[in-house]
Parts: structure tokens; sequence; C-alpha cells
């Protein structure tokens, strides 16, 4: 297939998406360079195989034992007792997060001074209307703290957009008692437009959970039904038939991960599809952390059914193939939840693979996070984000910190 354009800036080799006159890191004219037919491949048409690839057999339900409510005990010992535990200075926002809803990054360039000339204005496309160079994407790193959680997301170092996103947010349950929710979602590459899928999803999840929580709505069930919400709504993604083609790439539905986390009450709610994970860190570090989700991926299928060790299944080039997925094309839906009451504080950590593919126990997360994450998420969101970067960062990565139990408000350091 024939590229018009090249993939990579001539100036500073940063990746081009398909249409792109302008580089959106160092502002060079790219609109007349010749075509980079070495990196073609780059966006070139990738098979659905490479990331959902033909459906394995479902892998059975690893139920966790219950206490008396129906959630898992942490009792310290190592996880919930079950197998399915395994292994700058920052200022709040004032933010009231009783009222904040979803995280939003798409700040307007208006009234923005262009990078490039220091002298034109940015329009609302994000060019300089006297140069006419592109402006660096807002999306490319965006955080967020609230008074009792934080996440923080980055493009990384190779990827040429950032297709994660996530959303923070807090509320008050029936009985005035706080609550606090992080949604975080990966978008898979290989499909169309998986930037609008992980943003879809995440702002979704957090506006049906917002709205179902303080109802006295079981969480569990509330969680589930916040997961099918934004599978609908990235579903809607794929059936807007305005939408221009890229010729450049498969046209495949968006589609992305989701993992969500929600600290009230005293008991910790996680539910989630695909990839994506949360783990479970005590402030005590001397008692184990877990984690608190199950990959839907081929590696942890084979592991799951004996068919393979868990060194053999992700050291295998289809590891990463995910099995479930948000989107109109996935199999059949199986959003997972799961409770846990912790018997002692700590914070939960929701990320994507981009950090867990270097810090993919417990105890290595554990060792990476400040033992003051409760009481500065931002701080450790940072932390976290800062070590995948400083790894390789050869994914998106984006990370968030919920402390438990919720702090109450105005307990947070700024």
């Amino acid at each position: 297939m024939a590229v018009t354009g090249p993939s990579r800036c001539p100036g500073c080799t940063e990746p081009l998406e398909p249409g792109d006159n302008f580089c959106g890191v160092c502002g060079a004219d790219v609109s007349a360079a010749a075509p980079d037919d070495a990196a073609a491949g780059a966006y070139g048409a990738y098979g659905a195989a490479g990331a959902y690839g033909a459906a394995p057999p479902p892998a059975p339900e690893k139920r966790l034992p219950d206490g008396p409510d129906g959630s898992v005990v942490l009792d310290g010992s190592g996880g919930s007792g079950s197998s399915g535990s395994r292994a700058g200075s920052d200022g709040a926002d004032g933010a009231d997060p009783m009222a904040d809803g979803p995280a939003d990054p798409r700040e307007s360039f208006a009234a923005k001074t262009c990078v490039a000339c220091r002298t034109g204005s940015v329009d609302q496309d994000g060019y300089c209307e006297l140069c006419g160079h592109a402006q660096p994407r807002e999306r490319d790193h965006f955080e967020r703290e609230l008074e009792r959680v934080a996440a923080v997301s980055d493009r990384g170092h190779r990827h040429h957009r950032n297709e994660d996103f996530f959303a923070v947010a807090g509320t008050a349950l029936s009985d005035g008692s706080p609550a606090v929710l992080a949604v975080v979602c990966d978008g898979v590459s290989s499909a169309t437009r998986p930037d609008e899928a992980s943003q879809a999803a995440a702002e979704t999840a957090a506006e049906s959970l917002l709205a179902a929580l303080p109802r006295e709505a079981h969480p569990q069930q509330a969680m589930h039904d916040a997961i099918l919400a934004a599978a609908k709504s990235v579903d809607a993604l794929a059936e807007e038939p305005d939408r221009p083609r890229d010729p450049y790439r498969q046209q495949n539905a968006p589609a992305c991960t989701l993992v969500a986390a929600v600290a009230a009450a005293g008991v910790l709610t996680v539910g989630w599809v695909g990839d994506s994970r949360a783990y479970w860190i005590p402030d005590d570090r001397t008692a184990p952390g877990a984690r608190l989700t199950e990959d839907d991926s081929w590696a942890a299928q084979m592991v799951a059914n004996n068919l393979m060790s868990e060194a053999e299944a992700y050291s295998d080039e289809r590891a990463h193939a995910i099995t479930g997925w948000l989107g109109a094309d996935a199999y059949e839906l199986q959003p997972h939840t799961a409770a846990f009451r912790p018997d002692r504080p700590g914070v939960v950590v929701v990320c994507t693979d981009g950090l867990w593919n270097y810090t993919e126990a417990a105890a290595e997360l554990a060792a990476l996070l400040p033992p003051d994450a409760g009481e500065r998420p931002l701080h450790s969101a940072r932390t976290l984000v800062r070590h995948a970067l400083d790894s390789g960062g050869h994914d998106n990565v984006t990370v968030a910190v919920v402390p438990f139990p919720v702090p109450a408000p105005g307990a947070v350091s700024a």
C-alpha cells in the first residue's frame, strides 16, 4: 500500500499520523516530505488476529471465596485466601470530589500562544493561525488529582498517540459516607479509533457509577452495570456511518479494555474486562500485596487450563492477545466483578499494561510505590508512570491510585 506522506518527522523522528501536515512535537512542516517507505508498515493493514486472534475456548471463571457479605477478606496473609490473588511537588487542585466528574484533558487551544513561533494564537483545531504549526496534543500527558484519588496518563516513548484514558471521581453514599472511584481504559491499538473507544468507555463507566452509588445500589451490581454501559458506548462508535475511513488501517470496530475500582463503606469493589489490572498494596509493606484481577488474555487462559506454566505462557509471543474487550466485534461480553474487605489501610493501584509489563508482581509494585501513597496519590501515580517510562516506555501508560479507607475530606496533604 502506498503511503502518501512520511511515517516519521524528518526533523525529530516523531511518529506521525496519516494526514499530518505538521509534526505535533517540533512543529516541522512534513506535508512535502518524501514518503518513508521503510516505515510504511506502521500504517499498513494490521490483521485483526494480531489483537484478537481466533477465540480460544473460554476458561472457567475463577470464583473467589466470599465473606459473610459477599466480599473477599484481604487478611494480610498474601491476598484474598484464594488463587485469585497473584503475585516534583504535588498540589491539590481544590476540586470537590463530591461534585467533580470524569477527567477530560481536551482543553481548548483558544487564547494559547504557538510553541513554535511564540507569536501567533492557536485555533480550536490546534494549529497556529500565524505560522500554521501543529501544537503538542493535550492528551499526550494528562493528570487529575481530586482530594482522595489521583491518576496520570502518558503516551510513552514509542506510540504516536495516547490511546489510554481514565476517569476519577468522588461521590457520597446514601448515608453520607464518602466513595471514590477510578476507571482506566486501554484502547486496542489494532482497532479503529482506539483513543475514542477508551475515552468513551472511561467516561461512561464513571458517569454510571456516580449515578448509581448514591442510590443505595449494591457496589458490585453498580460496577457490573457500569461496564455494560461502557460497552454500549464503545459499540455506538462503530455505528457512526459518517466517519471518514482511514486508508492506512484495517477497519476494525473501536475497542478497549477496562478496569475500575470503587472504595466505599469499608469495601473495595473492582470490575474489569481485558488485561488492565488492579492491585492491592497495604501501607504496611511487611504485609504482602495482591493482584485483584485476572487477565482476559491468551497467556492467562493457558495457565488457568494448566496447559503452560506462567513463565512459559507469558514468554510466548501470543501472551498479550486479549480474549475479552469492549467493542462491537467482541465475543460474548462477560464483565468481571469482585469485592474485597481489607483488614488494614492501603491503596489500590489501577493500571494499564504499560505499567505492569515492567512490574508484573504485586511485590514489585509495592517496592516502587512511595510509603505515603495513601496521603499523596498523585505523587505515587507519577512515580509509577515515571518508572514505566524509565524502563522503556514501549506502551501508553496510565496509573490511578485509590487510597483505602477513603480519607475524610481535607485529609490528603498538598
